[in-house]
C-alpha cells in the first residue's frame, strides 16, 4: 500500500467542516481580551496583543511569517516546515496526536490551530484556561485572503494583513486571466495506490487553483476526494500535480505509468504545501502553472 501523507487526512476533515463553518466576528469585552467566534462557532476570550503564540497548523505558520509575526511564535507542528525559517521554532510534534504538556510547557498565552485538531482538544484547552481558535481551510480560493485577515487579527497584526491582502491581489490581478480555448486537462494527486486513489474535486480551493491558472480539473465534478482509476484512465489527462516526494514512484508504477502525462514528461512535482494549504504562495503557483501550459 502507498503511504497518503498527512496532507490528505487534512483534507478529508476539512470537507467534513466546510458545511459547518461561519465568518468569525469580534466583540470587544475588555482592554487586554476580547471575545472571538472562531471556525468552530465556539466563543473564545483572546488576547487582544498576544505575546506567545503556538500554532497548530502549517499553513497559520506560513502565514504568520509571511506578516512578519513569526516573533511570537513559541511552538509549531513537525509539519510547520515553511519557510526553512520555522525550524528554528521549538517543535510541540504531531497535529493528530497533539502532545498537550508539550503545547503547555511552552506557556502560549494563544494557539491557533486548523482543521486537524478534534473538537475535544479544543474542550480541554479550554478548560484550562488556554485560548485555541480554530482558523480551518475554506472550500474557495478567496477563503485564503478571509484566513489572512483572520490569523492577522488574532496576531495584533491586522494592518500588515489588510496590507499583505492587497499585494497578493494585485499580483493575481496581473497573471493573464485569459481562458484558453482548450484549457489543458490536469489531475492532482492526493494519494495513490491499492490504499485508494484521491484527488480534490470540484468544491476545493485547490479545484479553483487549477481552474484560475488555466486547466481543467478532470475531477470537477466530483464532490468528495476518492477518485477510482478506471476514470484518471479513462481521462488521461494533459498534466499530473503530484507532490515531489510522491512523484518518482508514481510514475513508475502501474497502471499509473501507462498514463500519457507521465510519457510526455508532464508530471509537475510540487513542493509541499504550494498547493495542498491555503497560503499566499498559491498565486506563485498559479502563475508557474499558467505560463507551464501556455507553452
Amino acid at each position: 500500500m502507498f503511504r497518503t501523507n498527512h496532507f490528505l487526512a487534512i483534507f478529508m476533515a476539512t470537507a467534513f467542516l466546510f458545511a459547518g463553518c461561519r465568518n468569525a466576528t469580534t466583540t470587544t469585552t475588555e482592554a487586554e481580551s476580547y471575545q472571538y467566534i472562531d471556525d468552530y462557532n465556539d466563543t473564545v476570550l483572546v488576547p487582544t496583543h498576544p505575546k506567545r503564540i503556538v500554532s497548530l497548523s502549517p499553513a497559520v505558520t506560513e502565514i504568520l511569517f509571511t506578516l512578519g509575526a513569526d516573533k511570537l511564535l513559541v511552538g509549531r507542528t513537525d509539519f510547520c516546515t515553511y519557510p526553512k525559517e520555522a525550524s528554528r521554532i521549538e517543535s510541540i510534534g504531531g497535529i493528530s496526536n497533539l502532545n498537550i504538556e508539550k503545547v503547555l510547557s511552552v506557556q502560549p498565552d494563544l494557539i491557533i490551530s486548523g482543521s486537524m485538531v478534534p473538537k475535544k482538544i479544543v474542550k480541554q484547552f479550554e478548560k484550562m484556561g488556554v485560548p485555541l481558535v480554530c482558523v480551518i481551510e475554506k472550500p474557495h480560493f478567496d477563503g485564503l485572503y478571509e484566513n489572512i485577515g483572520k490569523i492577522g487579527s488574532l496576531a495584533g497584526y491586522k494592518a500588515k494583513a489588510d496590507s499583505l491582502n492587497h499585494v497578493l491581489q494585485t499580483q493575481l490581478s496581473q497573471i493573464d486571466s485569459t481562458t484558453p480555448q482548450h484549457p489543458k486537462t490536469v489531475y492532482y494527486v492526493v494519494g495513490f495506490g491499492s490504499g485508494g486513489n484521491f484527488t480534490a474535486g470540484g468544491n476545493t480551493f485547490i479545484n479553483d487553483i487549477i481552474t484560475m491558472a488555466g486547466g481543467d480539473n478532470i475531477a470537477k465534478e466530483s464532490e468528495g476526494w476518492s477518485f477510482s482509476v478506471e476514470a484518471l484512465l479513462h481521462a488521461d489527462p494533459d498534466y499530473i500535480l503530484i507532490r515531489a516526494e510522491d512523484s518518482a514512484r508514481f510514475a513508475q508504477t502501474p497502471p499509473y505509468s501507462q498514463l500519457s502525462a507521465i510519457k510526455k514528461g508532464h508530471l509537475i512535482a510540487l513542493e509541499d504545501g504550494i498547493l495542498d494549504l491555503q497560503v499566499p504562495r498559491n498565486i506563485e503557483l498559479i502563475r508557474r502553472l499558467k505560463r507551464i501550459w501556455q507553452q
